[in-house]
């Protein structure tokens, strides 16, 4: 494949969605960590049997099952919601149908809450609000054993055994108790670069404001999702992960950056095979990828030779993805508490209404961006427990209520009262404090796990 020919393929993928007239659809994504009460491992018998009660309940028809018939995917023909477990059995995911309003994907979340809660509590467990299982160390890490899943375990083990100049981390199983919400807008091709930057320049912020994921071996980090993936196998190519150092001026320049993004698996029939990540622009001019499969716990050998369809398994896992639906996924933010569940989605829909002024806003801060200081170590640093000395606590407070209100306005313009999903962030601006650090916070003072297991899943 010659090197037009690559970037074709890519404009089509990424760019050619874009060109359409943009909708005011939301597309969100919650995971949420099913916890054991009594401290010990998640019960897989019990999150099956509670998947196939909430099916019935709610009129969801299974889609995929694993090698032993256990259904780990169904979706709700009238609403579009799909229910899944997320990596292994000790998590749940909810991706919800494309509406225009916040309160519909509310209200249906809510239900299903409300009724896995009480089929669960009868048996001292609680799904909950946050970014990693509390458990994590007494939970099975295995990967549910389907092609996709089983491949991803592989890809992240091998990161630990592979040379590389980086530091790995000896979390190849995080993705069996970290939990992420995710929120897709459409974006148009005239509106997509500023989107990016704009939305990276913010990054900073949205750590003080939704970090999550505390974990007791990264005590200094209150979002630790960053760290589990952009120091894992995913993060060999650091194009593939986290932020951008610069971002892309242009679309020409933003396909320069997606060809030098790695592709890291295939699929061949029925094996889903992964090898050391290699850029799209060296991957289609190689005759053989020598790759592996892993299955059960057994890595097998495989060669196979690059096709042009492999593009479609390219897969990045950007802050601020672009997609193939035309859209912008935003992948930074933990999972949060379940009365505030909706804030991630509330927060960047109406800032996509914004995007011009909050350039402007961010552009001329001096808060963060005073200080020599990227946004990607800006983040890094607002994801600490202890902030830099030279950090104003009351001109912070200020910005952060200052992009709030930016969102505030783009989501009274809908008209569709979403702006309430806002208020928890307003709290949260004026104390500086995020979930993660109430948390962190409380079991210094010894209160106990199950205090915050059950506070963030409340309704």
């Amino acid at each position: 494949m010659t090197r037009d020919q690559l970037r074709a393929l890519l404009y089509e993928k990424y760019i050619a969605p874009t060109k359409r007239k943009r909708s005011h659809y939301i597309g969100a994504e919650i995971e949420i960590p099913t916890v054991n009460l009594q401290g010990g491992a998640t019960d897989h018998r019990l999150t099956q049997r509670v998947f196939v009660q909430i099916m019935q309940q709610f009129g969801f028809k299974a889609q995929s099952y694993d090698r032993y018939g256990v259904c780990y995917s169904a979706t709700n023909p009238d609403t579009g919601d799909n229910i899944s477990f997320d990596c292994s059995y000790n998590n749940l995911e909810f991706s919800f149908g494309r509406e225009d309003s916040i309160r519909a994907l509310a209200e249906r979340f809510k239900g299903y809450i409300s009724f896995l809660n009480t089929k669960m509590e009868r048996e001292h467990h609680l799904v909950t609000g946050m970014g990693v299982n509390p458990n994590h160390h007494a939970n099975r890490k295995d990967y549910l054993t389907v092609p996709r899943y089983q491949m991803l375990e592989g890809y992240l083990r091998r990161g630990r055994e592979w040379k590389l100049p980086m530091y790995i981390h000896p979390y190849a199983g995080f993705g069996t108790y970290a939990s992420a919400s995710q929120v897709q807008l459409d974006v148009t091709e005239h509106e997509l670069i500023d989107t990016l930057r704009a939305q990276n320049l913010l990054e900073p912020v949205k750590a003080v404001l939704f970090s999550n994921s505390w974990m007791d071996t990264e005590p200094d980090l209150l979002c630790v999702r960053d760290l589990l993936w952009e120091n894992s196998s995913h993060g060999i190519n650091p194009h593939n992960i986290g932020m951008y150092e610069r971002v892309p001026e242009s679309i020409e320049e933003l396909i320069d950056y997606l060809e030098s993004t790695s592709l890291f698996c295939a699929q061949r029939d029925d094996i889903y095979c992964h090898f050391y990540p290699i850029p799209a622009n060296e991957y289609f001019n190689r005759n053989r990828i020598e790759a592996e499969y892993y299955w059960e716990g057994v890595y097998h050998q495989f060669e196979f030779e690059p096709e042009p369809e492999d593009l479609a398994l390219l897969r990045t896992y950007k802050f601020e993805d672009v997609t193939f639906r035309g859209t912008v996924e935003y992948r930074s933010c933990c999972s949060q508490p379940f009365s505030e569940a909706f804030t991630v989605a509330a927060f960047h829909y109406g800032l996509a209404e914004r995007t011009g002024e909050l350039l402007e806003l961010l552009g001329e801060d001096r808060v963060l961006y005073g200080h020599g200081y990227s946004p990607v170590e800006m983040r890094r640093l607002m994801n600490r427990r202890k902030w830099p000395e030279f950090i104003d606590r009351k001109a912070l407070r200020t910005l952060c209520f200052r992009v709030l209100d930016l969102a505030k306005g783009g989501l009274l313009e809908h008209q569709k009262k979403d702006e309430e999903y806002l208020e928890p962030l307003y709290e949260r601006a004026d104390k500086l404090t995020s979930p993660a650090r109430i948390f962190a916070e409380g079991l210094e003072q010894n209160r106990p796990v199950n205090e915050y297991v059950y506070r963030f899943s409340d309704l």
